[in-house]
């Protein structure tokens, strides 16, 4: 069959198929938001495939959830119609890198079952090394600490390659528990996340006999969302595309938004200077939203300077202007909003389909506590998350303590809970044995029960949980790792303490450990197991019955709603202070695009909102609107004046310096100024 009339290919527009069918060389896919860069990536890949350009497993595709790595293997298996379809190397880059650490793990001094901690078992570390140095924990957060750490390791510095100046004794102490912290998790067998791409990278440079067998074997390299890329993880695709020097990265840098997350934006910027010939195809027919919402996203964004440019546009209907409003405040705004949605949009619209996107998370309190009253369903997405609850936590640790004896973290979450007299004495106890003689915290209490260094009350406790560490071990030979789950909350106790509560929470909880084992069964072993509660970066939540969607701005990149309500358009909330503050001119263009993304998640209609007081931290802040609204393009936006305004519109053209006013200790003082208080 001609690779032109190839189905494929005949559903993509004329810049989505140059887009699939330039292989060779570098390539930047310029995608602008709903413009299907999902499909261009994954018929790209088909077409790899199709045209025996390579074999699936001599392609990379890398992306940055496991979200969006399922999508993509769906995707590409529906396009090839082929049962066994998979591609090998697609997944997330921590899950990528973690399946070439295993293959390697002795070349970074590994073993291939180390463990990769979380958060969580991060803090407890850091504590632990801050109580060894000395290092008081009031004075300097471990949470502090631990962000100082990841920033080394998203820019790719080991402890050796910092350098500290002089008159920095806060770094100073910081890079001294850096380097105690990677050389714990070495005795401890254990990597964090920020480790994978880090030793992978430094595994590559120090090896080149390694990152040959990969550079050599990977025929092409697909990057997805590469706005969202970091130093390291750009430095370690540099490394790999060395060989064969066909890379395509999608991305769009009018959504670089997590830069607080280590996100580089130089990286997609530069991206043909970093490779030469690079091609470079624009994707921006829109296939989501009317022209009107599109229309005023582009005129917003035209006003950031460090961006590639481009218009997005579509095919489809003009649709309703986007809809501005300014309220008296943040309750009136919540009623005001509501009333829309009952009066207006409910009979049209699933709710489910409806989203209030906020700049920060205390925003949503006043929607929630007007739908409770109003008796319309809600869901704020960001909440606690499945694998971060205490019962399944406690619960993997068991079973980490049972894949490897050296994860420390695990031990020590789990060895007196349920209660078995073993103290805080006791774990600094067999701290300080184990820093002696450089041991495991297991194999540490064993030797000192050999020694009848264990008092007797604690003795009785541990034996009986070591002999149960030994027990399960065997067991994991025989049984099913979810068969062994079950065996572990039963002899270790864990769930009859929460039976013998018998309270509503330790129910919830109890439910919670079913729900644990029954998703074990989609795992062909425990290994899988670990390592996918190690990667998942979210899991999602099933919502009964119509609900509207609350959740930040951050959260809903990627989404797409028929209408969305964006409110709190206002100076020093949308742009941030804070954000302005720490980076100034780069900071307010990242708080543009992520104003953009916003817009962007509507497919029908679009809503901005602004109040004139606000209540913050207890008192009541009277407001400017954001200088986005004087940015929108006016033919593209429907101004409503609200009940008991003044008829003069200077709510929309302030005139006003943004600058001054922001910068001045006094701006909200220096808005009161401006703007005529509405009673």
């Amino acid at each position: 069959m001609e690779i032109s009339k190839q189905n494929y290919l005949n559903c993509l527009n004329k810049n989505q198929k140059e887009a699939v069918i330039e292989l060779e060389g570098p390539c930047l896919i310029v995608a602008g938001a709903g413009s299907g860069k999902t499909r261009v990536l994954t018929s790209r890949v088909a077409h790899i495939i199709k045209t025996k350009k390579a074999w699936p497993n001599q392609i990379l595709c890398v992306t940055f959830t496991n979200k969006a790595a399922r999508e993509m293997q769906n995707r590409i298996t529906d396009l090839l119609k082929e049962k066994q379809s998979s591609i090998p190397w697609l997944g997330t880059f921590h899950s990528v890198c973690a399946k070439i650490l295993r293959r390697h793990a002795e070349a970074i001094g590994l073993n291939s079952h180390f463990t990769i901690i979380d958060q969580e078992d991060q803090l407890r570390l850091i504590k632990n090394i801050c109580k060894a140095e000395n290092i008081d924990i009031k004075k300097i957060a471990p949470v502090f600490i631990l962000s100082i750490i990841n920033q080394w390791k998203n820019k790719g510095q080991l402890p050796k390659n910092i350098n500290i100046k002089r008159g920095v004794p806060l770094e100073r102490n910081i890079l001294t528990i850096y380097k105690n912290y990677q050389e714990r998790l070495k005795i401890l067998n254990s990597c964090d996340f920020g480790d994978l791409i880090l030793h992978c990278a430094t595994m590559f440079e120090n090896n080149p006999d390694i990152l040959e067998l990969y550079s050599k074997n990977f025929k092409y390299i697909l990057v997805d969302e590469y706005q969202d890329s970091n130093y390291i993880q750009d430095k370690w695709l540099n490394l790999l595309v060395k060989k064969n020097n066909n890379i395509c990265c999608v991305g769009d840098d009018d959504q670089s938004i997590y830069s607080w997350r280590g996100a580089e934006i130089a990286n997609f910027l530069n991206f043909n200077k970093t490779y030469k010939d690079t091609k470079i195809i624009k994707l921006e027919q829109n296939y989501r939203s009317t022209q009107n919402i599109l229309s005023a996203a582009s005129g917003l964004i035209a006003n950031n300077d460090d961006r590639l440019g481009k218009k997005l546009w579509t095919d489809g209907e003009d649709g309703d202007p986007v809809k501005l409003t300014c309220y008296k405040n943040g309750k009136e705004e919540a009623i005001g909003i509501s009333d829309i949605i009952e009066q207006k949009l409910k009979k049209k619209y699933s709710l489910n389909n409806i989203s209030i996107l906020v700049r920060a998370i205390f925003q949503t309190r006043e929607f929630e506590e007007r739908f409770l009253k109003i008796g319309m369903g809600y869901r704020v997405i960001g909440g606690t998350k499945f694998y971060v609850r205490t019962e399944i936590k406690d619960s993997i640790a068991f079973l980490r303590i049972v894949n490897q004896k050296n994860d420390d973290l695990a031990f020590e979450r789990i060895i007196n809970v349920p209660r078995r007299s073993i103290g805080d004495n006791t774990i600094k106890q067999l701290h300080i044995w184990t820093r002696k003689n450089k041991k495991s915290l297991e194999d540490s209490a064993i030797e000192l029960l050999q020694l009848n260094k264990i008092k007797p009350k604690t003795k009785l406790g541990l034996v009986k949980i070591l002999g149960l560490f030994q027990k399960w071990r065997s067991d994991l030979k025989e049984k099913k790792h979810y068969e062994l789950m079950e065996i572990i909350l039963d002899e270790s106790g864990y769930s009859k303490m929460l039976k013998d509560k018998k309270d509503l929470e330790s129910e919830g909880r109890l439910e919670n450990l079913k729900e644990l084992i029954r998703g074990m069964h989609d795992f062909d072993n425990l290994q899988s197991f670990l390592e996918h509660v190690a990667l998942a970066s979210s899991i999602d939540q099933n919502w009964e019955g119509e609900k509207i969607n609350l959740m930040t701005i951050h959260a809903a990149k990627g989404l797409e709603f028929d209408v969305v309500f964006l409110p709190g358009w206002e100076e020093g909330l949308f742009p941030h202070q804070k954000s302005l503050e720490e980076k100034g001119d780069l900071a307010l263009e990242e708080e543009r695009r992520l104003a953009y993304v916003g817009l962007t998640r509507a497919k029908k209609r679009s809503f901005i909102s602004f109040v004139i007081s606000r209540m913050y931290r207890g008192d009541w802040v009277d407001s400017l609107a954001s200088r986005f609204i004087d940015e929108l393009p006016e033919k593209n936006i429907e101004k409503e004046e609200v009940k008991e305004q003044s008829a003069e519109d200077f709510f929309f053209n302030q005139d006003i310096d943004y600058d001054e006013g922001i910068r001045s200790p006094g701006w909200a003082r220096l808005q009161r100024k401006k703007l005529k208080r509405i009673k």
